[in-house]
């Protein structure tokens, strides 16, 4: 059989890039926006949690979360995560895209604003429905991991495909900011509104009890924009690549793309001959699948799962950097509230710098240099800063190198950005055929949440100092943070080598890359 496109998806191929392009994005950046902003904001208030129900009047330091209850409150959105977009991926085959999308985002809604309401006020009743709450919140943003990219990829047209997907994905930059700048909006609120001493003056009134108001607000501005973008979302058609190759109606597809893309297209006589053809229905586990996405998939995977170790270990080098260079000053010298301002200061200003231009140096330059190109490089430059850091981290820990270590420390992020991070979120969305696409997807991403799960654990033990003198409460001796950059910098290297399994989908059209317009090579 040669070579055969249906003609409603070699209109959305060829189309010009007009207003449904941007609502697209839109509509499904909101979840990513929601996304960051969930994942990020906890980080801003864990202080202060930690003041607030763990406060020790005797303590000469502000009550700190024990490590067993960080980890929890971090970790417990990252398993959710891992376990929706396994589930959602594959139900966003089975049941279309759009079905599921609705789903996802009323439970982003509802669990945003539940993680801020909490059963009984104290610190056990506080923290378990906080952490239950994140599981589900965790669950629908895995959901939309898979179903955004698959959905913007399904709508865009080949130039421009690669661009569109890596927009949607960074307004997670956008939600990052906005987690800092809502921290800070109502950290001065509180703070003028409710003066209050520092920890070393008077223990008990460093933290006055509205504080608790803080992080409850901070937490539940994240279902804001979701909310907003729900009427939208159950108004987009479903995808035509959906209801053609996989529901097989191509009647409808015509008809829904005829409305997005403002042009009569006509159905041709032999389309149904196309979609029926029994040799392109293999399944997930059919040799057939493993003959021709199986390296990929090897590859899509490998790569994900390698990056998110790197990636979320940074967290943990975060705070340390901060207070190295004095952005942060000691935890006593500050009162609960001013400490959130500081912390969301201080982590605005890398986003700032280094996050956020990584992702729309991606969405500029993704549809002329190309996937491959771009996370190779990401690979190696993240590699050559993370080794960098590492063997003379004596030298950058010494108050004058300290502006260099941020700088260092800011690009590596920014190749990550600029690099492996997007494209790992962009290629699974291309290469597989429609009807297991999103599940691929969702199977790509869970194992990078795999990775980020090593990288936020393993490396939260593993960078304790050898000394045991030296640990922080609670933990056991590590290998010490410069051993700990050493092993990111390799397995940084591990998935620039891993990057070769994955193929270059640079200006193809969706059915060429998944084999679905040829049944025999």
């Amino acid at each position: 059989m040669a070579e055969q496109q249906l003609g409603v998806l070699k209109a959305l191929d060829v189309a010009k890039t007009q207003l449904y392009h941007f609502t697209a994005i839109v509509i499904a950046g909101m979840g990513f926006f929601t996304d960051a902003y969930d994942l990020f904001c906890v980080s801003l208030v864990t202080k202060l949690l930690g003041r607030l129900y763990y406060f020790n009047p005797l303590s000469e330091k502000p009550g700190s979360l024990p490590p067993h209850v960080a980890a929890a409150v971090n970790g417990v959105a990252l398993c959710g995560t891992l376990a929706g977009q396994l589930f959602f991926g594959w139900l966003g085959d089975k049941l279309g895209r759009k079905k599921v999308y609705g789903i996802t985002l009323i439970m982003m809604i509802v669990c945003s604003v539940a993680s801020g309401l909490s059963f009984g006020s104290k610190a056990k009743g506080v923290m378990t429905t906080l952490c239950f709450f994140r599981f589900w919140l965790g669950f629908g943003i895995g959901g939309d991991y898979p179903l955004s990219a698959t959905i913007m990829s399904e709508y865009a047209n080949k130039k421009t495909r690669g661009a569109f997907i890596a927009a949607v994905f960074a307004m997670q930059g956008v939600g990052i900011l906005a987690g800092g700048f809502v921290a800070l909006a109502v950290s001065s609120i509180f703070d003028k509104k409710f003066p209050a001493p520092t920890y070393a003056v008077n223990r008990a009134l460093s933290t006055p009890p509205q504080a608790d108001y803080i992080w409850r607000i901070i937490v539940m501005f994240g279902a804001l924009p979701a909310a907003l973008t729900y009427y939208w979302r159950m108004k987009m058609p479903e995808t035509a690549r959906y209801t053609a190759l996989v529901a097989k109606n191509i009647k409808q597809a015509t008809q829904d793309m005829s409305k997005v893309l403002q042009v009569e297209l006509q159905m041709e006589e032999r389309a149904e001959d196309i979609v029926q053809d029994p040799r392109l229905n293999y399944g997930l586990f059919s040799k057939e699948f493993a003959k021709r996405h199986g390296l990929p998939l090897l590859g899509c995977t490998s790569t994900w799962f390698l990056l998110d170790i790197a990636f979320y270990s940074q967290n943990l080098f975060q705070k340390d950097i901060f207070s190295a260079i004095g952005w942060i000053p000691k935890a006593a010298t500050m009162n609960g509230i001013h400490e959130v301002f500081m912390i969301a200061r201080a982590q605005t200003l890398i986003a700032l710098c280094s996050t956020v231009p990584g992702y729309w140096f991606t969405v500029a330059f993704i549809d002329i240099m190309g996937r491959f190109a771009i996370q190779l490089m990401g690979f190696f430059m993240m590699t050559v800063f993370m080794f960098a850091i590492a063997f003379p981290y004596d030298h950058w820990i010494k108050p004058d190198n300290r502006i260099g270590f941020v700088v260092m420390y800011s690009l590596t992020f920014f190749f990550a950005n600029f690099g492996p991070n997007a494209t790992t979120f962009i290629v699974p969305a291309e290469i597989f055929p429609a009807r297991l696409r999103s599940t691929c997807h969702g199977i790509s991403a869970a194992t990078g949440k795999a990775g980020a799960i090593v990288g936020a654990f393993g490396f939260l033990y593993a960078a304790q100092p050898q000394d045991k003198t030296k640990t922080d409460a609670g933990y056991p001796p590590g290998i010490g943070v410069k051993n700990s950059l050493i092993m990111l910098g390799v397995i940084n290297f591990v998935g620039m080598l891993f990057t070769f399994l994955v193929p270059e989908p640079k200006g193809k059209s969706l059915e060429e890359l998944s084999g679905e317009t040829e049944a025999e090579k």
